[in-house]
């Protein structure tokens, strides 16, 4: 029992001590946001005397309700037509293929558009394999990428191509997700508020500042040079995007990001799309910090930069800390008397912990003003959601540590269908297992505390019973909704996994 009074109390602090360094991160994106930001601003170009030719490349997997419009926007982009070349890289295996085709025949008869339909029966490599074939027979000096849930506004890719050819040390230029869809509920409102979080401050903060910054996968233009250089598309992890930019800037090459052009695309409306949306992001850059840690080390970048990197990769790895308290809270709320070694430290996550809410509301400050900080009401809804989130996701971190590569789950879209079309097309119960789990051992330890009146250990396992009580409600109720349309015999309206 003596050697359980120590080791327990000691494991407890060192989870707190690791969710330390995670808010020591995002304060580090504050500060350097709040100090570097003004110091350029990539899209201060003058149109190149001659336009470089691109290639717009929209890889498109089953997206029947979002892919015409992806289409239809990227057809639309302001560009010399005859330095313009459109690829439609789709992997469909359902009735988008067909749909996808009729309409690069018509804007190639109609509009005289330079625009391929690249469809694959096999989907090798998932999106890295496409965007990759795709390349095989492209010369263009520029690539764009969109995925299907984007809409660019016709003057995009002009602003981003003068950006980028006005500073030939950029290997990207990574555009602003804004968003479609913020105010379609409660959901696409905290996710809202997370992105803006992401982009406003810390993308702005490490373009401004120098240090290594990855590319978001869409919305962004980069130069085939340094697509080449860094060794192309590669598939052994499910964040390709996050892996390229990484090779890229170890090569020599700089990222950049540009707060002032946007690029909309639309949030996933359900919780589902949402989940698996966070659990690949987790996998993909564990995965990839598996991969380029070592190189990143023995890199010539400053120690600050090394660090700051590493612990941009690792962000979602903060999620097991997280759950390991929640186990801990437990068996440590049952000691007679526990005592935790170093108190101070409490304090300190606490205050440590303000970071990430203070990055949001810069964020919205720096958007919008007064009028962003409205939004911040998603903003207890958003801890919550990741909160509920945290069990799923931490799987998703431990996966990411022993395997590479793997499915490319998309995330289903509603485009201009139902909001059952954002649903996948099969659940299982066994898919909420992990939040069913933590919900039950948080509802315990919640009650026990109660009874032996812990109080100063209580707020943790209530905020894990909020949030996976809310995660799993809604999941079931998007189960159900997913069996009723089965029963029904509507899975037309369903997405496809």
């Amino acid at each position: 029992m003596a050697s359980m009074q120590t080791l327990i109390p000691a494991l407890y602090q060192s989870a707190v001590f690791l969710l330390i360094f995670y808010g020591l991160f995002v304060l580090a994106s504050v500060i350097l946001f709040l100090r570097y930001r003004h110091r350029h601003d990539w899209p201060a170009a003058l149109p190149p005397e001659d336009w470089p030719t691109v290639t717009i490349q929209t890889p498109i997997f089953n997206e029947r309700q979002v892919a015409e419009r992806v289409i239809a926007a990227v057809a639309a982009l302001d560009y010399p037509a005859d330095r313009l070349h459109i690829q439609v890289l789709d992997d469909s295996t359902d009735s988008t293929a067909a749909r996808v085709a009729r309409l690069v025949a018509r804007l190639r008869r109609e509009r005289g558009l330079h625009i391929e339909h690249l469809h694959r029966k096999r989907r090798t490599g998932y999106k890295a394999g496409a965007l990759a074939a795709g390349l095989q027979a492209d010369a263009s000096d520029f690539v764009a990428i969109f995925d299907a849930d984007f809409a660019p506004e016709p003057d995009w890719l002009k602003r981003t191509v003068a950006a980028l050819a006005a500073h030939p040390e950029l290997a990207f230029v990574q555009t602003r997700w804004a968003h479609l869809n913020r105010t379609q509920n409660l959901i696409t409102a905290a996710q809202a508020l997370a992105l803006d979080g992401h982009f406003v401050v810390e993308q702005q903060a490490r373009s401004a500042s120098g240090f290594m910054q990855n590319f978001n996968g869409s919305g962004g233009l980069w130069r085939r040079a340094a697509i080449d250089d860094a060794g192309g598309w590669q598939a052994d992890t499910v964040t390709e995007d996050l892996d390229l930019a990484y090779r890229a800037q170890l090569k020599g090459w700089r990222g950049s990001y540009v707060n002032a052009i946007a690029a909309p695309a639309e949030l996933p409306p359900v919780l589902t799309g949402f989940k698996r949306q966070q659990r690949r992001w987790a996998k993909g850059s564990i995965q990839t910090l598996r991969k380029l840690a070592l190189p990143i080390l023995r890199s010539d970048k400053g120690w600050a930069r090394k660090l700051y990197a590493l612990a941009h990769m690792g962000g979602y790895a903060f999620h097991l800390p997280l759950l390991a308290l929640l186990i801990l809270s437990l068996p440590l709320a049952l000691l007679p008397d526990h005592r935790l070694p170093l108190p101070g430290i409490g304090v300190a996550s606490m205050a440590f912990s303000i970071a990430p809410f203070m990055m949001f509301a810069l964020a919205q400050w720096a958007l919008d003003g007064r009028a962003g900080l409205k939004r911040l009401w998603a903003l207890p809804l958003l801890a919550i959601l990741f909160m509920g989130l945290s069990p799923a996701i931490s799987l998703s971190v431990m996966a990411g540590l022993h395997a590479s590569g793997g499915i490319f789950e998309r995330t289903p879209k509603q485009g201009r269908g139902p909001r059952q079309a954002a649903l996948p097309r099969t659940m299982a119960l066994r898919d909420f297992l992990p939040e069913a789990l933590a919900f039950a051992y948080a509802l315990l330890t919640t009650t026990i505390m109660l009874i032996t009146g812990d109080w100063a250990l209580l707020p943790l396992p209530l905020l894990f019973l909020a949030g996976t009580g809310l995660t799993l409600g809604l999941e079931l109720s998007e189960y159900r909704s997913v069996k009723r349309l089965h029963r029904r015999g509507r899975t037309s309206l369903l997405g496809v996994q």
